[in-house]
């Protein structure tokens, strides 16, 4: 059968076949699949600079409630790691120190450093651009400035010791610059590593027949359109709806940072390492599960209704990339989202 689709205006077509996972050979899927995808590098950029008491400072800071106006909110909070989590708290919208939630579902920390930008719409180009904004949003950790921030660190002589440790040819350390550098500095060691990778490196076992069927719909499905890359995602930019409206109109994406209305509901491509890990789906967190936002996107970006063969073949396949010794937790029925913008 031969499949056609759009997509940003292009046609592409796309020749599909009713394999069966038991016909797919290890190695030619492979093949294909490495023209499109490669493993996970060993670090992230930047990393070569980073030294370990950067990285030692920059955990206890991931996990810091002081920074926070009333003590409550952490990094971890919206992006948690420990635990064998994904990076996310597997809420649909995040609360604030305050209770209020959040406007767009958190993304995961993990992996974060090789995007091309951070947040949904890409408004902050690095990791450390990224770490001073929750801090002083209103929503989220809600501190007033910067100097309350620093205030608070420099009443703890811990801190102290460690910002000049890890920042030692400076006077006065403990700066908000280098508050930021030193979260950056441990999210970069937040590299993930799966059996799909194990795959693309040459080991026919490490996906079950199963999973290879999975893989081979993703490709011929269209899914590499935009999931493609080291991370199957986090290298671009696309409208969400491209042949078929999405359903949420409110949140306008890119466009409120860029004024072009090119962008309008434009947002950063996720990345689909840890997939399984980060439910709710969508920049609102629409779909509690995996299989709907599968057989959404299939539809509102390539025009495809995916049979539920198809689905749980990809389903299958994507939970093959979620980070060994992480956990997919329970994700609570998925609720309505707020006014702010994480």
């Amino acid at each position: 059968m031969i499949t056609k689709f759009f997509t940003l205006g292009v046609a592409v077509i796309v020749a599909s076949n009713s394999l069966h996972a038991e016909t797919i050979e290890p190695a030619t899927l492979r093949q294909k699949v490495l023209e499109i995808v490669s493993p996970i590098p060993e670090r992230m950029p930047g990393a070569e600079k980073d030294t370990k008491a950067q990285i030692a400072l920059g955990k206890r800071l991931f996990f810091e409630k002081r920074l926070s106006k009333n003590e409550s909110q952490s990094c971890n909070s919206c992006h948690a790691v420990d635990k064998g989590r994904g990076g996310v708290d597997n809420l649909p919208t995040s609360p604030g120190a305050f209770g209020k939630r959040g406007g767009r579902n958190s993304p995961t920390v993990l992996n974060a450093g090789f995007h091309l930008a951070q947040f949904w719409d890409g408004r902050a180009d690095t990791l450390e651009a990224q770490a001073k904004g929750p801090i002083l949003n209103p929503i989220e950790m809600a501190m007033p400035d910067p100097q309350e921030v620093l205030s608070r660190l420099k009443s703890d002589k811990r801190y102290v010791r460690e910002f000049a440790k890890a920042f030692p040819a400076q006077t006065d350390a403990v700066t908000y610059d280098n508050l930021a550098q030193a979260i950056a500095a441990f999210e970069r060691t937040l590299v993930t590593r799966d059996r799909f990778d194990d795959f693309l490196k040459g080991s026919d076992r490490a996906l079950t027949a199963v999973e290879r069927q999975g893989l081979h719909e993703f490709i011929t499905v269209g899914c590499t359109t935009c999931h493609n890359g080291p991370l199957l995602g986090g290298n671009g930019f696309r409208k969400i709806g491209i042949l078929e409206a999405y359903s949420n109109e409110a949140d306008k994406g890119r466009i409120e940072v860029t004024k072009d209305e090119a962008d309008e509901f434009v947002f950063k491509v996720p990345s689909l390492r840890n997939i399984a890990l980060t439910a709710p789906y969508f920049h609102d967190g629409k779909h509690a599960q995996l299989a709907d936002a599968v057989r959404e996107m299939a539809w509102l970006q390539l025009g495809q209704k995916l049979n539920d063969e198809q689905v749980n073949s990809m389903v299958a396949f994507l939970n093959s990339l979620s980070d060994k010794g992480r956990k997919a937790p329970k994700v609570a029925a998925v609720g309505g989202a707020a006014a702010g913008m994480p």
